[in-house]
């Protein structure tokens, strides 16, 4: 049987995860993708808890989350193209300026 811990510990695990790739890569991608499975995580756990608890508050913050990842996607890729058009590049360190 699945308990709450099993779900917890698996979050723990994608947060964890999401945590490395935002602070050891240089790649603005990869950050984005490491944010959005620290998104995934928290998801994971709200919706675990909202199961076991038997409430519906936890379903709810889960969509808003999902929305708001969404909208992190949406803008993130926008700058990042934004960014790629002027600079040629992606890599964290070679953006440490401000330029027009």
């Amino acid at each position: 049987m699945i308990t709450l811990s099993h779900y917890l510990i698996l979050s723990l695990i994608l947060f964890s995860i999401g945590i490395a790739g935002v602070l050891l890569r240089r790649n603005i991608i990869i950050v984005l993708m490491s944010l959005e499975l620290m998104f995934n995580s928290i998801n994971i756990s709200l919706a675990a808890f909202s199961h076991f608890l038997q409430s519906m508050t936890g379903r709810i913050f889960v969509v808003f989350t999902i929305t708001v990842a969404a909208a992190e996607v949406a803008v993130g890729l926008a700058i990042l193209v934004a960014v790629y058009r002027q600079r040629k590049t992606v890599y964290i360190e070679e953006l440490d300026e401000m330029k027009h």
